[in-house]
C-alpha cells in the first residue's frame, strides 16, 4: 500500500513515548525504516512505549521539543528525511495545573520542530 516509501528512510518521531507516537514507531519499523524518536518519559504506567520495548527496537532520543538546543542537535545529527511531529502535552489534569506549560509545549514545540524542518528536511508529514 505504502510502495516501500519508508523501506531505508530515517525517520524522526516526536512524542514517540506517547501512545500514538509508540504505535507510530512501530508501524514505520514495520515498513522499513530507521526510525529516531524524541520525546520525553513516557507519560503514564503502564505505557505502550514500554509494554512494547520500543527502545530497543529504534534510536530512542530523551528530550523536550522546547529544549532548542537539543532540537537543532538531534537534527543535525540525525538528518532526518521525514519527520512526524506528534510532541504534546495531551492530558487534561497537566493542562489545567500547568496551562503556560502546555502552550509552550504544544505551540512553542510545534513551531521549533517546523522550524527544524525547514532548516533541515526536504519532506514533512504532520
Amino acid at each position: 500500500m505504502f510502495k516501500n516509501i519508508y523501506q531505508g528512510k530515517r525517520v524522526l518521531v516526536t512524542g514517540h513515548t506517547g501512545f500514538k507516537g509508540s504505535w507510530l514507531c512501530i508501524w514505520l519499523k514495520e515498513l522499513g525504516a530507521e526510525v529516531v524518536g524524541y520525546a520525553l518519559d513516557p507519560p503514564s504506567e503502564p505505557n505502550n512505549f514500554s509494554a512494547c520495548r520500543l527502545s530497543e527496537h529504534i534510536d530512542h532520543q530523551y528530550g523536550d521539543v522546547r529544549d532548542h538546543d537539543r532540537l537543532i542537535s538531534i537534527f543535525s545529527h540525525y538528518k532526518p528525511e521525514m519527520v512526524f511531529h506528534l510532541a504534546a502535552q495531551a492530558l487534561v489534569r497537566p493542562a489545567y495545573d500547568d496551562p503556560k506549560g502546555t502552550f509552550d509545549t504544544n505551540v512553542g514545540g510545534t513551531i521549533s520542530s517546523i522550524m527544524m524542518i525547514r532548516r533541515m528536511c526536504w519532506r514533512i508529514v504532520m
